[in-house]
């Protein structure tokens, strides 16, 4: 036990979290052109090699895009992990990349309904899949509300990590940003956290493609059985939020953030409802790029009998 009465992080978890600060440190002092090179590489030996996660993401874009072939199928693989490659260049490289140079790179549709909602005084919830870089887009959107001349911050909820260094240095590391974040097994706490935001007015961002408890709700996505979380569409009806499907992605040179239109929530007795609708919107946009959904982990029931296992 170390003096603080918490456990010592297994030899493994302290590798982890000095690989993670090395990242910090040398990936954003790396020339830009450098970086890409080195990422985008790392990301096509992963394709190549196809451990768990690799064969985990071609199952679930075989849902995607059914009608691939296996060399179709080979090429969107490939691309998903020079994807997904790409985030984690980015995670490193972004606090030396100004939000002017987000903002001038994105292409975006969707915004309006949006900043109405929020000048009205209308919470907003924006539903987002693990698609892209949501961290950009977290810098893009609190960019787009301090030009409307609205409050530039908004509310978000994040897994735990281990080791617990490298948790607080992505919590540091998105609190830099301008994000207000909670941690996801802080329980109720988070909720009614999230709840007052909303009441208040203002915005909360959610990654809700995948759900981590046994209370999610059945959808279909893709054509197939999936469960997703209830949260975004129950807080949107308790508060009378604005409930907002989003996607972000990459372009070659930036990325983009596309708002698909509202999702109407009739009520707590339409919370089911109101979530299948974000699973089809969901659907609708992912299959718009594909590649940049980087689910390495079983989303589908058919793959998680158990919805518990599914965390």
């Amino acid at each position: 036990m170390t003096t603080s009465g918490h456990a010592r992080p297994a030899r493994g978890e302290r590798l982890a979290g000095l690989a993670y600060g090395a990242g910090w440190s040398v990936v954003k002092a790396l020339p830009a052109g450098v970086a890409t090179t080195i990422f985008d590489s790392a990301g096509v030996v992963a394709a190549r090699r196809a451990g768990p996660g690799v064969t985990r993401l071609r199952a679930n874009l075989a849902r995607v895009v059914p009608d691939a072939g296996p060399g179709e199928l080979d090429a969107l693989v490939r691309a998903g992990m020079r994807s997904y490659a790409r985030y984690w260049r980015e995670a490193f490289r972004l606090p030396v990349i100004a939000p002017s140079t987000i903002v001038r790179d994105t292409v975006f549709t969707g915004l309006e309904p949006t900043l109405a909602a929020l000048r009205g005084g209308r919470g907003v919830i924006l539903a987002l899949p693990h698609s892209g870089n949501w961290d950009a887009a977290g810098v893009w959107v609190i960019e787009m509300l301090r030009a409307a001349g609205l409050d530039p911050a908004f509310s978000t909820v994040v897994e735990r990590l281990r080791p617990e260094d490298v948790y607080r240095r992505f919590v540091g590391y998105r609190e830099s940003l301008g994000f207000e974040v909670f941690a996801a097994d802080d329980g109720s706490a988070v909720y009614r956290g999230l709840v007052s935001r909303l009441r208040a007015g203002g915005l909360v961002c959610l990654v809700a493609d995948r759900d981590l408890s046994s209370t999610g709700a059945d959808v279909t996505l893709f054509g197939h059985a999936a469960r997703m979380p209830v949260g975004p569409a129950r807080m949107a009806a308790m508060t009378g939020s604005l409930l907002v499907p989003v996607r972000s992605g990459f372009t070659e040179g930036g990325w983009s953030v596309d708002f698909a239109e509202a999702v109407d929530v009739a009520g707590r007795s339409g919370v089911a409802a109101a979530t299948q609708a974000v699973a089809d919107a969901f659907t609708e946009l992912i299959r718009a790029a594909p590649q940049d959904w980087h689910m390495l982990q079983p989303v589908f029931s058919a793959d998680v009998p158990d919805p518990v296992a599914v965390g």
